[in-house]
């Protein structure tokens, strides 16, 4: 009985993260402001009262065409959803195939599959921001709060999260990763700090 009432809390716990992520992704794919940040094509000086926020993120997923004709992993249409205080904007990455071999026995992106590197430069006010990363293919929003000092160049790093391998049931492989598995969420770094 114990364990019937602790899968059927995870499996509660699992639909709600999910339809928080919808919720979000849905509530974040349009803009409803569009004063937030201006798209920066070269450096230059940071004005007073402002920050720079340079967003970047390499990730990788399978080949095109694998599981669906109508699945857009390996292809250009594959976006990351960016949104800053209401302002919204999709991050476009420039992609290439890849094969690399294992660099030991948990290597996530070992694997034939296709690389993609996204990046956005903005300029912002200085101070507090609510950002919210999503990938709408995957299915995956998170959100957090991060604050930029007035006249500073940040990085914001988002690092993929695989999902975790199916059948591997040996100790050793226990809570193993892969690009196969889909992305499953992001960690956020800004200026090499996780937020």
């Amino acid at each position: 009985m114990k364990k019937m009432h602790m899968l059927l809390i995870m499996a509660v716990m699992v639909m709600s993260g999910c339809a928080d992520s919808s919720a979000l992704i849905r509530t974040s794919r349009t803009s409803i402001r569009t004063d937030i940040f201006q798209e920066l094509s070269n450096g230059g000086p940071v004005p007073a009262g402002y920050a720079d926020l340079l967003v970047t993120s390499s990730l990788k997923t399978h080949m095109p065409g694998i599981y669906s004709v109508k699945d857009i992993h390996g292809t250009p249409d594959y976006k990351l959803l960016l949104n800053i205080d209401g302002q919204a904007v999709q991050l476009r990455g420039s992609l290439r195939e890849e094969n690399i071999e294992p660099r030991g026995l948990r290597d996530p992106e070992a694997g034939e599959g296709i690389r993609y590197m996204f990046g956005k430069k903005l300029r912002l006010k200085a101070g507090m921001h609510r950002i919210v990363i999503a990938s709408i293919t995957d299915e995956i929003a998170i959100e957090r709060e991060i604050t930029l000092a007035d006249g500073s160049v940040n990085s914001l790093v988002l690092e993929p999260l695989y999902g975790t391998t199916s059948g591997k049931r040996r100790p050793a492989f226990y809570g193993v990763t892969s690009f196969s598995e889909g992305i499953k969420g992001f960690r956020v770094v800004l200026n090499g700090k996780p937020v």
